[in-house]
């Protein structure tokens, strides 16, 4: 794979068989992060499961102090009262039978967090293999189906991000934009990793967090020393 010559030169600032303590990784993603936009600075955590095992899989949801950066744009399936209190909590679409013929018929997918009222799940059902795939559809993990869908949309709009495992065992989640600075990104990391520990599966044999590494969109991988996280 070919790299440009920004990531070449940022490249050069990271040792790659050194184990970084958390808030230096962190302070050398910022620093390596040459793009000409406010680049995301993403976690990849491996795991020592085997989420091909139901008691083992880790998922979850957690509101990140600092948020993330990113303008968060929330679809809420909801009737009635809840359509309103979604709409005043800030939701920018809100439907039922409407939104999934949109969904279905127009391939609308104008929006990052997809929320459901309990008693509309057999109606969003039919959207699975659409909303699947996109890692957008709702879960009561994730706390994205719930009676009270106006804190969810609140949740969502201030930084919720939902974690979860992919077929080969690590999982990727943004905890917000270079801009932020070291200190603010080690809150939001510290935040995340609290929440990934907390999830641990009692099956679960050996080491918990296998490895960790912190990136920008544009940046180098920097590995972060997993005895140190946590």
């Amino acid at each position: 794979m070919k790299h440009g010559k920004k990531y070449i030169e940022s490249a050069k600032l990271v040792d790659r068989n050194k184990l970084y303590d958390p808030n230096e990784a962190l302070e050398l993603a910022v620093k390596t992060a040459a793009a000409k936009f406010d680049e995301t600075v993403e976690v990849h955590i491996r795991l020592g499961v085997d989420s091909r095992h139901a008691d083992q899989q880790v998922r979850g949801a957690v509101v990140l102090p600092n948020g993330t950066g990113k303008n968060v744009r929330v679809a809420v399936f909801a009737k009635g009262s809840d359509a309103d209190a979604a709409q005043a909590a800030g939701a920018e679409i809100v439907g039922a039978e409407d939104l999934v013929a949109k969904i279905q018929g127009e391939g609308f997918m104008d929006f990052d967090v997809c929320i459901a009222a309990p008693n509309m799940m057999g109606l969003v059902g039919r959207l699975g293999k659409v909303l699947g795939p996109r890692g957008l559809m709702p879960s009561p993990k994730a706390g994205t189906v719930t009676p009270d869908v106006a804190k969810a949309v609140e949740e969502a709009k201030a930084g919720k991000i939902e974690y979860r495992l992919d077929k080969t065992n690590i999982m990727h989640c943004p905890i917000g934009k270079t801009s932020f600075g070291a200190e603010k990104l080690g809150e939001n990391f510290a935040t995340l990793l609290d929440a990934v520990i907390k999830a641990k599966p009692a099956a679960t044999k050996g080491q918990y967090i296998r490895s960790c590494t912190v990136a920008s969109t544009m940046g180098p991988g920097i590995r972060v020393n997993p005895t140190k996280v946590g």
